[in-house]
């Protein structure tokens, strides 16, 4: 399925690489949406897991927005373009974008932009997800030396220490 992306993403396909029928697909995702659910559910679960190891317990916002930076700085060319892939899907239902919206929001809305820390944590956090997109949908062509060069002056914005 990753060969041929979303558009690839069919019961039936999903079924024939589980090894299982495609009423056996049907029963525990119901359709397609609910297939996207999962798998986006998935994602973000073992993201946000990633995060939550990296920042530790706790984390001030500025820490949290580094630690999301990193996270994504280890994200491999086809992981980026998966997920990529899965998010162009999503922009076609209402009820998936919300999900994708609300993630974002709850992300930005625990910065404090009253303090220089904290509007550089959310331009470092802007900045990761632009070059995530700009990679992921293909605009920017990059090979992986250019992407962790990239993520070296994102890591930079939010110095450690800085407070939001």
């Amino acid at each position: 399925m990753n060969a041929v992306g979303a558009a690839g993403l069919t019961i039936d396909a999903v079924a024939k690489a589980a090894g299982i029928t495609k009423g056996g697909v049907q029963y525990c995702f119901g359709n397609k949406d609910g297939l996207i659910d999962a798998m986006m559910e998935r994602w973000f679960n073992e993201f946000d897991t990633a995060v939550a190891a990296e920042g530790g317990d706790d984390p001030d916002p500025v820490k949290a927005m580094r630690a999301h930076a990193s996270v994504t700085a280890r994200m491999n060319t086809a992981d980026n373009a998966r997920t990529s892939g899965m998010m162009a899907a999503l922009l076609q239902r209402e009820e998936h974008m919300a999900k994708n919206r609300a993630w974002y929001r709850a992300r930005l809305d625990g910065i404090d932009l009253s303090t220089e820390a904290g509007r550089r944590a959310r331009l470092a956090f802007l900045a990761t997800e632009g070059v995530f997109l700009l990679r992921g949908f293909g605009f920017v062509e990059m090979d992986d030396a250019e992407w962790q060069d990239m993520f070296a002056d994102i890591l930079k914005l939010p110095e450690p220490g800085d407070a939001a």
